[in-house]
């Protein structure tokens, strides 16, 4: 298996962050929470590190694509409340890219790969950076919104069969009224990522109207069917930005 490249790493709100430090650019990244560029630059430095390791352990491209988004989507929170000073009082040959294996190595060891033929992920589609804003932001819409959102993008079903769903779920609401839900709900998705994010990955401006970029449906990560609509509603919420594993350096 070969190191994927990223066509976010040649943008130019990226480019202009290659002079920043490791522990520059964590700062940056901790004090504007809405801006996403810091972390996709983090990412653009690191990821042929924690791909490479990824790839000597799971065998299959398929298993191996999804455990990197996975740990990138790990390391996304676990960079959050990262506290490199403090890290480098007691430890003082820590490196942030020491402490980025180490917390891929636990990945690679606690998480449960699902079987090939049930991953739907494309790495080509929606890099991890990408992934983890726009469940940010669809973690902002109402349930019916992300509901009706997941239904259109990721099961690809008409206005007419949301409609009738959720009629037999007992809410009135007709095709038309469905189309005009899906519209708003992509405007306020759209609004909802950081805008240097847009920039990025958006082939035009949000504001421009034309709709969401073409990895969304591939960064909706569900597998299956839908079959409950409690458990859909709720699928893409995120946990609060806590430590999922011990920290290697605790």
């Amino acid at each position: 298996m070969h190191i994927p490249s990223f066509p976010e790493c040649n943008h130019a709100l990226i480019q202009d962050l290659h002079h920043q430090s490791d522990r520059d650019l964590l700062a940056l990244f901790q004090q504007n929470p809405d801006s996403g560029r810091y972390f996709v630059a983090l990412f653009c430095r690191y990821s042929p590190i924690v791909y490479s390791l990824i790839q000597h352990s799971v065998r299959s491209r398929t298993q191996a694509n999804y455990l990197f988004a996975v740990t990138w989507r790990h390391l996304y929170y676990e960079l959050g409340g990262l506290d490199m000073a403090s890290q480098l009082a007691h430890h003082p040959n820590f490196s942030l890219q020491s402490w980025l294996i180490q917390v891929t190595a636990l990945c690679i060891n606690r998480v449960e790969l699902p079987p090939v033929e049930e991953i739907n992920y494309s790495l080509s589609a929606a890099s991890p950076p990408f992934w983890c804003f726009v469940e940010q932001a669809l973690d902002r819409l109402s349930p019916r919104q992300r509901f009706v959102v997941l239904m259109a993008q990721t099961f690809h079903w008409s206005a007419p069969r949301i409609s009738a769903y959720l009629q037999a779920e007992g809410e009135l609401i007709s095709p038309q009224e469905v189309e005009a839900e899906l519209a708003d709900s992509y405007r306020q998705l759209e609004i909802a990522l950081p805008a240097d994010i847009a920039q990025i990955y958006f082939k035009q401006s949000p504001e421009d109207g034309h709709g969401l970029p073409a990895g969304l449906t591939h960064s909706l990560m569900v597998d299956g069917h839908p079959s409950d609509r409690s458990e859909l509603e709720d699928i893409f919420r995120l946990e609060p930005r806590q430590p999922v594993f011990e920290s290697p350096l605790s």
